[in-house]
């Protein structure tokens, strides 16, 4: 184990809902980050094929800071978080003489029980934003009920007033709360930011520069709705009748999509923000930061806008990770083809200051891949959700949503309440060139993503991909194996 006073300071910087595509880095000409671009050139490495393990906040959390899939203890609805006995990597890193500041969203670990046992600093700001970060408890924009922009998620432009000189909001607070701490960073302790922001989570709206930052003609293609769902899952079908889109023209599209890409290029300014206060302090150099989403977005693709539960799209399950290594650690920067998933992340950082863990976890540290040393991970990655009939607990019954009817999540909370296919259990295998889906109640799906990166064609029952279609069964199968569950490290006396 490093000693303390060698340990890197740890930066874990965590937007929210931010897919893979929309970096510049990653060759769209449309995104504006040039902060994220720069770091991968010089000092970092990005991974263009990272994915989440379930493609929702809190089930993706859970495996992030576990390292475990969300089947290993039942991880899959916003409402089953990690419990006191379960491994979180912020305890661990508080336990190993780490001062953990968390400031943001939890989505991680059950209220009632506290942030005690995780964190040293539980973030709150002496002056409250002005407002609730993302607008969800501000709907003017939305308009009539049956409108079409009434579960868009669209906000638009929003209007700072006249004294700000951002739009402040629980991100603009939490970010300058982090850039603070670092400013006052314990002189005797390595020290762990935990920033898990809100944005570029729905509803889409940003404020200027960001607004105007994205040049419309240069966003890439939207991938088209089905002309016929049947191949497809029903949620997404159900969802796609429910968010009454169908009627949007390309130019609205593109202005949903160019204020997503506007709060993307807003968070690049933020991490640059809280880098500039490391290397301020004098901590740049000593710290490892990690910058990944928890998940993606669907952001018109496919006719659909947010996320679901339990489909597995690239533009949901794909997630930008980057990670810059304290100076003394070996990087060769680039833009890695490795495999990768976000469990890797707490094996990393395992790595990075020699501890130990006291659990069973499936992770893999990239060190190697960092390094330059190989851009081979592994050979396909899963992600997983839904829930199985009867399995009641998950309907998340709790989202306001249900309550109300009129909530934003409604297309598709609705559909979790019913014991019909929508809601299914699932799971993803995906190598390089193939993608498979296995679920419990209707049709599976299968992709060449060669052929068609853009998961429109399913070849489930093309007999072409008949030898395909086994091998990735197989694979299914060991995987399930070898993570079905994990024994305590401790074993019990027996008398």
């Amino acid at each position: 184990m490093v000693s303390t006073n060698k340990r890197p300071h740890i930066i874990i910087f965590n937007p929210d809902q931010w897919r893979s595509d929309v970096m510049g880095h990653m060759g769209n000409a449309a995104a504006v980050t040039p902060y994220l671009d720069q770091l991968t050139q010089t000092e970092a490495v990005s991974f263009r094929s990272a994915f989440c393990q379930n493609t929702v906040c809190t089930p993706s959390r859970c495996s992030f800071m576990s390292g475990w899939y969300p089947h290993v203890r039942g991880h899959r609805t916003m409402y089953h978080m990690m419990q006191p006995d379960e491994p979180v990597l912020l305890k661990t890193l508080k336990d190993a003489g780490y001062f953990v500041w968390w400031g943001g969203k939890n989505d991680l670990v059950p209220a009632e029980n506290g942030y005690e046992a995780y964190c040293d600093v539980k973030y709150k700001p002496a002056k409250p934003p002005r407002r609730e970060t993302n607008l969800h408890a501000h709907d003017v924009w939305r308009g009539e009920p049956e409108g079409d922009n009434y579960f868009s998620f669209y906000a638009g432009k929003l209007e700072k007033a006249e004294d700000e000189e951002a739009y402040y909001d629980g991100d603009w607070a939490n970010v300058l709360g982090a850039i603070d701490m670092i400013r006052n960073a314990p002189a005797d302790q390595p020290l762990c930011i935990y920033l898990p922001l809100l944005y570029p989570h729905p509803p889409y709206g940003v404020e200027e520069p960001y607004f105007s930052m994205t040049d419309r003609a240069k966003l890439p293609p939207r991938i088209p709705a089905p002309e016929q769902w049947d191949d497809k899952p029903s949620l997404l079908k159900g969802i796609y009748e429910k968010q009454h889109l169908q009627g949007w023209t390309e130019d609205r599209w593109d202005e949903l999509r160019a204020t997503y890409y506007g709060m993307c290029s807003r968070v690049d300014r933020q991490f640059e923000m809280v880098m500039d206060a490391l290397r301020e302090a004098g901590m740049y150099d000593d710290s490892a930061v990690f910058f990944f989403s928890d998940h993606g977005d669907f952001t018109g693709d496919y006719g659909l806008v947010e996320k679901t539960q339990n489909t597995f799209e690239d533009c949901l399950s794909r997630v930008p990770f980057i990670i810059k290594p304290p100076k003394d650690v070996p990087v060769a920067p680039r833009v890695s083809e490795a495999l990768v998933e976000l469990i890797d992340f707490p094996a990393t950082v395992e790595a990075l200051l020699g501890l130990t863990p006291e659990h069973t976890h499936f992770g893999r540290s990239l060190l190697p891949v960092i390094a330059g040393e190989t851009d081979e991970h592994r050979d396909a990655v899963f992600c997983e959700g839904g829930r199985l009939h009867g399995e009641e607990q998950c309907m998340e019954r709790e989202s306001t949503s249900v309550t109300s009817g009129a909530g934003l999540y409604w297309p598709r909370i609705q559909w979790q309440l019913q014991e019909g296919p929508e809601h299914s259990k699932a799971v993803m295998c995906r190598t390089k060139e193939y993608k498979y889906v296995r679920r419990m109640y209707e049709k599976d799906e299968l992709y060449d993503l060669v052929r068609d990166p853009g998961e429109t064609i399913n070849r489930i029952a093309d007999p072409e991909y008949a030898g395909v279609l086994m091998e990735l069964k197989e694979r299914l199968l060991t995987f399930y194996q070898e993570t079905c569950d994990t024994v305590p490290h401790r074993p019990n006396k027996r008398m």
